[in-house]
């Protein structure tokens, strides 16, 4: 196990002024974005760990989108032994999408959102084709009233059904959850192993975390690649430092340089209206979020709150853990992203 560092106090009472120019503290922020956990870590000192609504630093928490950093940090690992080439079409790995608005994709459109395949990631629509997503995964029953005899059983054959393109590949970035799962379904195809064992194998278990995470499965036994994670505060820490430190853990590279590289410094060529709304100068890039592409800080993001934030030139990370009670809250990220900053700046 890696060690962490204990907290030396709190940030409760630390001030700033918030995204709204008004002053305010980093306890009230807390509270305000319905926190169930927070770990602030710079220069290799803990500036604040707290648990809230029954949350400790053994529960597992639900990552949601976090849970597609994960799994394409893992396939970085398999770039890195020669199991799949980013610049490969993603037929080459999964010949049955030939078939599908995927076909002459390569494995970087998926990791960037940027094949031209058409998917509505309409969270609050049940019958959007995220909805569907939900059902395949068997995270919701199907909506009361609907009959869903035609919608796909399993994750596999959501992607299979998927023949519609609404762009051409490398001609838009636009946010597809099931584009993970075609990461991940390569994945496995190449190693022979699931989801799980894959992540732990090469990452979890070289990162020297504390607690086993684990993941939804469809009826199939597939792991949801694109939210189904559930890990630790602590153990998420660990993922972020390693990431602020290129890589590296206890003197060893667990996550290739050139993967971190190229999030920080790539090709952030694609992005879109809706996601400018949050990041005016942002991009996404094998996914993960970069907040400018002035700088070099990257965020792993998901619904309902869920947060990794990583600033290499601070060499400082935070992670968050929420309950928002709406799948997205811009009042509720900036106010985050406001205190964080606050925090980068203000401690040496």
């Amino acid at each position: 196990m890696t060690a962490l560092p204990q907290a030396t106090g709190s940030l409760n009472a630390f001030g700033y002024r918030g995204a709204d120019g008004a002053p305010t503290t980093f306890g009230q922020m807390l509270e305000e974005t319905y926190t169930d956990a927070m770990f602030v870590w710079k220069n290799g000192q803990c500036l604040h760990e707290s648990y809230h609504n029954a949350m400790s630093p053994q529960t597992l928490h639900l990552l949601q989108s976090v849970s597609k950093s994960i799994t394409a940090t893992a396939a970085a690992c398999l770039f890195a032994e020669r199991m799949m080439d980013p610049s490969a079409p993603i037929t080459d790995y999964l010949p049955e999408l030939g078939k599908t608005a995927w076909n002459g994709a390569s494995v970087q459109h998926v990791l960037d959102m940027t094949s031209g395949m058409a998917f509505n990631e309409t969270y609050e629509a049940r019958d959007s084709d995220v909805g569907k997503m939900d059902f395949a995964a068997r995270w919701k029953p199907a909506p009361p009233g609907v009959d869903a005899t035609s919608w796909p059983g399993c994750i596999r054959d959501q992607i299979l059904s998927l023949t519609d393109a609404d762009a051409g590949h490398g001609q838009r970035f636009s946010y597809h959850s099931i584009e993970t799962e075609v990461l991940a379904h390569a994945m496995e195809r190449v190693t022979g192993q699931p989801l799980a064992e894959i992540i732990s194998d090469r990452l979890w278990k070289p990162l020297g975390c504390e607690k086993d995470a684990n993941i939804t499965v469809d009826t199939t036994g597939y792991g949801l690649a694109c939210g189904g994670i559930n890990a630790t505060l602590r153990d998420l820490a660990r993922f972020a430092i390693a990431l602020a430190n290129n890589g590296d853990v206890g003197g060893r590279n667990v996550i290739p340089r050139a993967w971190i590289a190229d999030i920080r410094c790539g090709n952030h060529g694609l992005f879109d209206d809706e996601s400018r709304q949050d990041f005016p100068n942002g991009r996404y890039r094998n996914q993960f979020w970069i907040e400018d592409v002035s700088g070099e800080r990257h965020l792993c993001l998901g619904v309902f709150g869920q947060l990794i934030f990583v600033s290499p030139a601070s060499n400082f990370i935070a992670v968050k853990l929420s309950s928002w009670p709406s799948f997205s809250d811009t009042k509720c990220l900036n106010s985050t992203l406001a205190a964080l900053h606050a925090v980068e700046t203000g401690f040496s």
